[in-house]
C-alpha cells in the first residue's frame, strides 16, 4: 500500500511539473495596415509623418528591411496572408473586376479574377481558433461578407468593403457598432481595447484598420503642424500626415491596454502592411512606383517582430521575407502543428531567434491582369496608363526580374545595387535574365499559374 502510495505522489508530482514547465501558448496580435508604405514610418526613415509609437515598439524587435507583400493590392495581399498561398493558388489577383482600364489599351484579355476566398480554403484563424485562442477581427476584412465564416470569435467593423465610404459618420458601407469615438480609426481601436479588456486565456487579435486607405480625411487638430513642415524625399501630405499619426497614437492605446492587462510580455507582435502607399499621395523614395505596381514601392512593406525576452531587442535583418510567412510562423509560435494544407510561405521562428541568418528560397509574384494608372501625369510606372499590365515577378538573392506577358518584354535589376530599379540590366547580363525566366516558367508549371494569351479584339495599336 505504502509502494503504491509513492508511485502515486510521484505520478502526481511529475504531472504538475509537467503542466508548469509546458509552453505556454503566446497571445498574437497582427497588425496590418492598410497602404502604408515602405518608408511611411519614422523607424523606416521617413522625417515627415510622425509615428513615436511605432518607432519605439520597432526598437523592442526585429525590424526587416526587406520585408514584402505578397501583392500589390489590397485583396489579393490579404488572401495570400490568411491562407499562406501565393495567389496562382485561390485566385484573387485585385479588387472587383480585372479588366481595369480602358479597353483599347489592353492587348489582352485578362484572367478572370476572383473576388471571394472560398471556403475550401484554411486560413490560420480556423487553425488558432480551434486549438483554443479566443479570435478577433478589427477593420477591414475584404475577403467575403463575414470573417466570422473564416475562424474569428468577435468581428469588429470587417465585411467585403475594401474602404470605408467615410471615415466620419455616416460610415454607409461600414456596418459597427457604436460607441463613445466618432472618427472610424478611433471608433475600431476603441472596441478592440474592450475585447482585449475582456478576453482570458490565449488570444489572437488581427488589428487591421482601414487606415490609411482613401478617402484621405484629416485630423483637424493636427493639420497646421504638418501644412507647416518641409517635404521631405516626395513626402508632402499634411491630410495623408494627420491620417498616419491618429493611427500610430490609436496603436499607442492597444498597447497600454495590453501592458495594463499583463499581456504584453506574453505576446507576440507583428507589424507590417498589405501593400505599398498609393503614389500621388505618398512616395517612398528611394523605391520606384506605389501601390498596384510591382516595382518594390508597390510591393515592401515596414515589417517587424517583437516578442520580450524571445526576439533580441534592437536588431535590423535584410533577409528577404514576405507575409505569406506568417501563416507557418505565428503557428509555430502558437505550437501548433499544422500539415494538412500545401503552404507557399516558409517559418521564420529560426530567423527571429538568430538561430539562421538566411532563407534560400525565391520570392514570386503573379498579375495576369491590368490595373489602371492612379494619375496617368504623375507615376513612376512602365507606362503612365497602367500601373501594371500582365506579368510575373521573381527575386532570387539580389536579382530581380519582371517578365510581361502582352510582348514578352523583361526588366532585370540587381536590388542591392540600385533598390530604385533605374538600371535595367538584361542586356549586360542576358545569361541571368534567361535564368530567372527559366524558374519563373518552372514556376508557373508547378503552380498551374493563369497565363493570359487571347489577344483583345478591342485593342489599338
Amino acid at each position: 500500500m505504502k509502494s503504491l502510495l509513492l508511485v502515486f505522489l510521484a505520478g502526481f508530482i511529475c504531472s504538475c511539473s509537467q503542466k508548469e514547465n509546458a509552453p505556454i501558448q503566446p497571445n498574437i496580435v497582427l497588425i496590418n495596415i492598410d497602404d502604408m508604405g515602405w518608408k511611411d514610418v519614422g523607424f523606416m526613415g521617413s522625417e515627415y509623418y510622425e509615428t513615436p509609437n511605432l518607432d519605439a515598439l520597432a526598437q523592442q524587435g526585429m525590424v526587416f528591411t526587406n520585408g514584402y507583400a505578397s501583392a500589390a493590392n489590397c485583396a489579393p495581399s490579404r488572401a495570400c496572408l490568411m491562407t499562406g498561398q501565393w495567389t496562382t493558388r485561390h485566385g484573387i489577383y485585385t479588387v472587383a473586376s480585372s479588366e481595369r482600364g480602358n479597353p483599347k489599351h489592353r492587348k489582352l484579355i485578362p484572367t478572370k479574377n476572383t473576388t471571394t476566398l472560398a471556403n475550401e480554403h484554411t486560413v490560420f484563424p480556423q487553425i488558432l481558433q480551434q486549438n483554443g485562442y479566443t479570435t478577433c477581427h478589427a477593420g477591414k476584412w475584404h475577403l467575403s461578407d463575414n470573417p466570422l465564416d473564416f475562424g474569428f470569435d468577435k468581428n469588429i467593423g470587417g465585411g467585403h468593403n475594401g474602404h470605408p465610404s467615410s471615415y466620419y459618420p455616416p460610415y454607409k458601407n461600414v456596418k459597427i457598432e457604436t460607441g463613445k469615438s466618432e472618427h472610424l480609426t478611433d471608433l475600431v481601436m476603441e472596441q478592440t481595447v474592450a475585447f482585449v479588456d475582456s478576453v482570458s486565456g490565449p488570444f489572437f487579435l488581427y488589428y487591421s484598420p482601414y487606415a490609411v486607405h482613401t478617402p484621405i480625411q484629416p485630423i483637424t487638430a493636427l493639420l497646421g503642424k504638418y501644412e507647416n513642415k518641409s517635404a521631405t524625399h516626395g513626402q508632402y501630405n499634411p491630410a495623408y500626415a494627420t491620417m498616419v499619426e491618429n493611427l500610430d497614437r490609436n496603436i499607442g492605446l492597444l498597447l497600454s491596454k495590453l501592458k495594463e492587462k499583463d499581456h504584453f510580455k506574453h505576446t507576440l507582435i507583428v507589424f507590417t502592411s498589405d501593400n505599398g502607399g498609393l503614389y500621388g499621395i505618398t512616395q517612398q523614395k528611394p523605391l520606384r512606383a506605389g501601390k498596384g505596381s510591382y516595382y518594390e514601392g508597390g510591393i515592401r512593406e515596414p515589417f517587424f517582430f517583437i516578442w520580450k525576452d524571445r526576439i533580441q531587442p534592437n536588431t535590423k535583418n535584410d533577409v528577404p521575407i514576405t507575409n505569406l510567412d506568417l501563416f507557418p510562423t505565428l503557428l509555430e509560435a502558437a505550437g501548433i502543428d499544422y500539415q494538412e494544407q500545401s503552404l507557399d510561405g516558409t517559418n521564420v521562428l529560426p530567423i527571429l531567434y538568430g538561430s539562421e541568418g538566411q532563407l534560400e528560397r525565391e520570392l514570386y509574384w503573379h498579375f495576369p491582369i491590368y490595373l489602371q494608372a492612379y494619375d496617368v501625369d504623375n507615376n513612376e510606372n512602365r507606362d503612365p496608363l497602367f500601373r501594371t499590365r500582365p506579368g510575373s515577378v521573381i527575386r532570387d538573392g539580389d536579382w530581380k526580374l519582371h517578365y510581361y506577358f502582352e510582348d514578352q518584354g523583361m526588366e532585370l535589376y540587381n536590388l542591392k545595387e540600385d533598390i530604385g530599379e533605374q538600371r535595367n540590366l538584361v542586356l549586360e547580363y542576358p545569361e541571368k535574365a534567361e535564368e530567372l525566366l527559366e524558374q519563373l516558367k518552372l514556376w508557373w508549371e508547378s503552380t498551374d499559374a493563369p497565363i493570359p494569351s487571347t489577344l483583345n479584339p478591342d485593342y489599338e495599336e
